[in-house]
């Protein structure tokens, strides 16, 4: 039993003892009463209930939203096509001047990899295996 349960029987042992002072005539006026607080004790654990769920879906809901699929779209993989592209140019020609050959791959290796992690993060299983329609087909 918690706290609550031996609050609810000190109540329910109240209202009997003082039907037992203030007799029969008393007796729907005290269960009325009991059954009120009973009532009372409900609407709060209900209340508690829908905020505890509301608040576990509000949680869900802004995990869901920060997620990066949620936030992907067509034209944030193009701009981020467009600016891969263009800081492409300055990053070779630095790369190109000052390391020459080495530095011209090592600035194209930076860019590739950046652009990998970007794929790789926008779609998970792109370099995965792709299933065939018979793997598929024994999921069901």
């Amino acid at each position: 039993m918690d706290a609550r349960d031996t609050d609810l029987k000190k109540e329910l042992d109240a209202t009997l003892h003082a039907r037992r002072d203030l007799g029969e005539e008393y007796e729907s006026a005290l269960v009325d009463s009991f059954l009120e607080k009973v009532d009372q004790r409900i609407d709060g654990a209900v209340e508690r209930r829908v905020r505890r769920q509301l608040a576990e879906q509000q949680m869900q809901t802004a995990r869901d939203s920060r997620s990066p699929k949620a936030t992907d779209s067509w034209g944030e993989r193009f701009g981020f096509g467009i600016v891969s592209l263009v800081l492409a140019v300055p990053l070779s020609a630095i790369g190109g001047g000052v390391g020459r050959l080495p530095g011209l791959l090592v600035a194209w290796a930076g860019i590739v990899g950046v652009n990998v992690v970007q794929a790789l993060r926008t779609n998970p299983d792109l370099f995965g295996r792709r299933k065939s329609s018979q793997d598929r087909d024994w999921e069901d």
